[in-house]
C-alpha cells in the first residue's frame, strides 16, 4: 500500500475534496490530508503552526506532496495579499524544511509565480487591483517586452507610486522565496520541485521571473519544472506518487488533430504541448503504438476556444467521434469553464462500462482538465489492474465530475451569476434544473443519490457537490 500525505493550496472542493474522491477508488492508497478547517480560503490564512503540527504527527509515509504557497503564506490567494516580511516568511519555512526532513518520504513540492491579472477584480488580489489591475498588468507586460527585445525603456506608467511600490515588493519577495526553494532542491529536501504560472501571457514580470528560474535551474542541473496551470498540479503530483515504479503509457488522440497546434484560453503553450508537459509531471509516457492500453481523448476546439462564462464563443461538437473500445478517458477542452454539451450528452447516453471508461473532465482552463483527467484515470486503471478497485467510489467520483463540469459549470451557472449577487440564494432557487441532469447520471452510472449543492467560497465558481446515499 503506497502512504500519501498532500498539503493542499487551500479548502476549495477541487483542491480537497476531490483528492479525498480520487483517492478513495483506489484501496491501495492510503491518503493523510491535514483537517479542512486548518486551510486558507478566499478570506481566511490557513493555520500554518496546526499544519506543521500535523506534518510532525504523521506515522511513515511514501509521499509528501506540499503546496509551499500553504506553508509559505496560508494560501495560494494569501500569497498575494499578506503584508509578512522576507525573514518572518523564512523563518516559518525553516521549521517545516526541518520536519520534512525528519519525515524520511519522498518529496514532491509545487510553489507559485504570482500571477497578474489582466482585470480591475480585487476578489483574489490586494484592495488596489480596483481600479488598478490592468494598469499594473500593462506596466507588467511593457517592462518585460522592453527588456526581452532589448528596446528603449519608454513604458509610460499610470499607476500611483505608493500602489506599484508596494506591488513590486510583494513581487520581489515572492520571487526571493521561489529562489529560496532552489537550494532545498540542492539540499536534497525536494525531490521534484514545481513553479506554476497561472493566468500568463506572451510577456509580463510573472514571465520574466519564469524565465529566470528556469535558468538558474539548467545551471545548476536542478529538477525544478516551470508550469502553465495551478490547480491541477498537485493532482499530477499525485498522480506522480501513484505511478511511480509503474510502467503507465497512455496515447493522445485528439477530435481535431489539425488543430492540437492551438493555444487555448488563459494559457502560452499549445494544446498538444500541454498534454505532453501534463503527462511528464504526472509520470507517465506516451504510447505511440497502434493498440494502447489507454487512450487520452482530447476534445479539442477547431478555431478558438470558447468560454462558458465570457459567452464570446461557445464550442459544441461539430464532427462525428467515435470514442474507444478499449480503455479510456476524457479531457474535454473545447470549451474553458466546463463541458461540451454534446459531448457530455453522447458519453451519457448509455450505461457505464466498467474499465472501459476510466476518467471525465471538463475543469476550467485546459491545464486543469487535462491535469486533473489523466490523474482520475491513472489512478483508475492502476486499481482495476491489481485488483483494488472500489466501483461505488467510481462511480460517484464521475458522477460529482459531470454535476460540476456538466450540469453546473456549463449550464446551471449562468442562471446563478445573472440572478444575483446572493449567488447561493441563486443556487438555492435554481436546484430543480440540475434534476435532468442527475436523473441521466442514475441511468448512466446505475447509481441512486441525492445531490446536495453548496457555494463555499460564496461565489459562483466553486460549487460543492455532497452525494447522500
Amino acid at each position: 500500500m503506497k502512504k500519501i500525505a498532500l498539503i493542499p493550496i487551500d479548502n476549495r472542493p477541487i483542491c480537497y475534496t476531490l483528492i479525498e474522491q480520487i483517492s478513495a477508488v483506489n484501496k491501495n492508497l492510503k491518503l493523510y490530508l491535514p483537517e479542512r478547517k486548518l486551510l486558507g480560503g478566499l478570506y481566511d490564512t490557513a493555520d500554518i503552526s496546526g499544519i506543521l503540527n500535523w506534518l510532525k504527527s504523521l506515522p511513515e509515509i511514501d509521499y509528501l506532496i506540499i503546496s509551499l504557497d500553504t506553508i509559505a503564506y496560508g494560501g495560494l490567494v494569501p500569497s498575494r495579499r499578506i503584508p509578512d516580511k522576507f525573514n518572518i516568511i523564512k523563518t516559518r519555512l525553516e521549521s517545516f524544511k526541518n520536519a520534512i526532513k525528519c519525515c524520511g518520504a519522498k518529496v514532491f513540492a509545487f510553489s507559485s509565480i504570482m500571477r497578474i491579472s489582466n482585470n480591475n477584480i480585487n476578489e483574489e488580489e490586494k484592495e488596489y487591483w480596483n481600479p488598478w489591475g490592468k494598469r499594473i498588468f500593462e506596466y507588467s507586460y511593457h517592462q518585460h517586452k522592453a527588456r526581452a527585445l532589448k528596446q528603449m525603456n519608454c513604458v509610460i506608467n499610470t499607476v500611483p507610486a505608493d500602489i506599484l511600490e508596494d506591488y513590486l515588493n510583494t513581487r520581489k519577495r515572492n520571487f526571493e522565496i521561489n529562489k529560496m526553494y532552489l537550494e532545498w532542491l540542492f539540499e536534497g529536501i525536494l525531490d521534484t520541485l514545481v513553479y506554476s504560472k497561472d493566468d500568463t501571457g506572451e510577456y509580463g514580470l510573472n514571465v520574466e521571473e519564469a524565465q529566470t528560474l528556469e535558468i538558474e535551474a539548467k545551471k545548476r542541473n536542478l529538477n525544478a519544472i516551470i508550469k502553465t496551470g495551478a490547480d491541477e498540479i498537485p493532482l499530477s503530483l499525485l498522480t506522480r506518487a501513484i505511478s511511480d515504479n509503474e510502467d503507465v503509457k497512455v496515447k493522445p488522440v485528439f477530435v481535431f488533430e489539425e488543430s492540437k497546434g492551438k493555444i487555448s484560453k488563459y494559457e502560452d503553450i499549445s494544446v498538444e504541448d500541454c498534454v505532453k508537459s501534463q503527462l511528464s509531471l504526472a509520470g507517465v509516457g506516451i504510447d505511440t503504438s497502434s493498440a494502447p492500453e489507454i487512450t487520452m481523448f482530447i476534445n479539442n476546439f477547431g478555431y478558438e476556444q470558447g468560454d462558458l462564462v465570457l459567452g464570446d464563443t461557445i464550442n459544441t461538437l461539430s464532427k462525428k467521434i467515435e470514442l474507444p473500445k478499449t480503455p479510456y478517458f476524457i479531457a474535454d477542452i473545447n470549451n474553458a469553464n466546463g463541458a461540451d454539451n454534446e459531448l457530455a450528452s453522447i458519453l451519457t447516453d448509455k450505461k457505464l462500462e466498467i474499465g472501459t471508461m476510466l476518467g471525465y473532465s471538463a475543469y476550467n482552463t485546459s491545464a486543469n482538465t487535462i491535469g486533473s483527467s489523466i490523474c482520475i484515470a491513472v489512478n483508475t486503471a492502476l486499481a482495476l489492474k491489481y485488483g483494488q478497485f472500489s466501483e461505488d467510489d467510481f462511480k460517484r467520483l464521475l458522477a460529482i465530475r459531470f454535476l460540476d463540469d456538466w450540469a453546473y459549470q456549463a449550464n446551471v451557472r449562468k442562471a446563478v451569476r445573472e440572478a444575483s449577487s446572493d449567488f447561493e440564494n441563486a443556487l438555492n432557487t435554481n436546484t430543480e434544473s440540475f434534476l435532468r441532469y442527475e436523473n441521466r447520471l442514475k441511468g448512466f452510472l446505475q447509481l441512486d443519490f441525492n445531490a446536495k449543492y453548496s457555494l463555499p467560497w460564496k461565489r459562483s465558481f466553486e460549487i460543492e457537490i455532497f452525494l447522500q446515499k
